[in-house]
């Protein structure tokens, strides 16, 4: 049997140097090359225990936004008090834990936006997602928002700074006066609106701590016929999980991402994967685009201990 030699040429050792040399010159330069930010990766970072992590996008979990110390802060100022089924305009402010205001040139586009906003009231009845253009001063955003119920609404923030290439997240709330009444959730694997069936199909045992494929799939209600499912932010469907607490959610995307290569348009299926930490009753809010119209429909499931 033939044995490699024991020590590499000169020329095969030179030939190394050059391609190392060249790696770490090409390196260097990217590292140099302006991102059009003056935040670095320190300035979103908090020391000790308890600190929120960045997300990896290929392994969705959910996030315990609330309990985790995030290194950007978040201001919510309306022009108005709020009040239910009212528009109402807000500047939200974004800064680092040092201070560092958060502008559009810190954030990167992500799912064709730089900032999204998942609003969800006390009842988790009343989910919206909304994107906030920037402001006049640096680190404030503005968008409005008409609230459905009443009680305290929680916004979570969705982005992902240049200066580390990772999602992040933060929270706020805001009040709209009023009794907030008790709502019975009864668990759901199908929903109807709009003349489509939805379905959301779960594993018969879902448990903590276990990753779970999620089937959602949807259909014409009377006649059958084709649905015209279409993008909707760089994707064919956007899942969002809440827990009962709105102690934080999951933002969940299909494992179909060609968009050149759409469901089957009688029945289209998509599929998604999730982790969740807690048991507890959860609602998973599904957003589709049906022939133009972005339409949202709400699942209640149950985690398992």
């Amino acid at each position: 049997m033939d044995h490699a030699p024991a020590s590499l040429s000169h020329s095969q050792r030179r030939s190394i140097g050059i391609i190392t040399g060249a790696a770490l010159a090409l390196y260097v330069v990217v590292r140099l090359l302006p991102t059009g930010t003056n935040l670095s990766h320190m300035d979103f970072r908090v020391v000790g225990k308890g600190a929120i992590e960045f997300c990896d996008p290929a392994n969705p979990q959910f996030i315990p936004v609330v309990a985790a110390r995030s290194p950007v802060s978040l201001a919510l100022q309306s022009d108005a008090p709020p009040a239910q089924f009212k528009p109402v305009r807000f500047t939200l402010t974004m800064r680092t834990a040092s201070g560092k205001p958060i502008a559009p040139e810190d954030l990167l586009v992500a799912h064709t936006r730089k900032l999204h906003l998942l609003i969800v009231d006390p009842t988790l009845l009343d989910y919206q997602h909304i994107h906030p253009e920037p402001g006049r001063r640096a680190g404030e955003w503005v968008f409005t928002l008409t609230p459905e119920r009443v009680g305290t609404y929680r916004v979570f923030a969705d982005f992902t700074p240049a200066a580390t290439v990772r999602g992040l997240y933060a929270a706020a709330d805001f009040n709209v006066p009023g009794l907030v009444p008790r709502v019975a959730r009864e668990t759901n694997q199908t929903y109807e609106a709009g003349g489509y069936i939805f379905t959301l199909e779960t594993p018969s045992l879902f448990q903590v701590r276990k990753p779970a494929d999620l089937r959602f799939r949807m259909e014409r209600k009377e006649g059958g016929g084709p649905v015209e499912l279409r993008p909707v932010m760089g994707a064919f469907a956007h899942l969002v999980a809440f827990d009962e607490e709105r102690s934080g959610f999951a933002h969940l995307h299909p494992n179909e991402t060609d968009l050149n290569r759409p469901p089957a348009a009688a029945r289209p299926e998509l599929t998604f994967k999730i982790t969740i930490p807690q048991s507890g009753r959860y609602v998973i809010w599904a957003q589709v685009n049906l022939a133009g119209t972005v339409t949202f429909v709400p699942f209640w499931i149950d985690v398992l201990p």
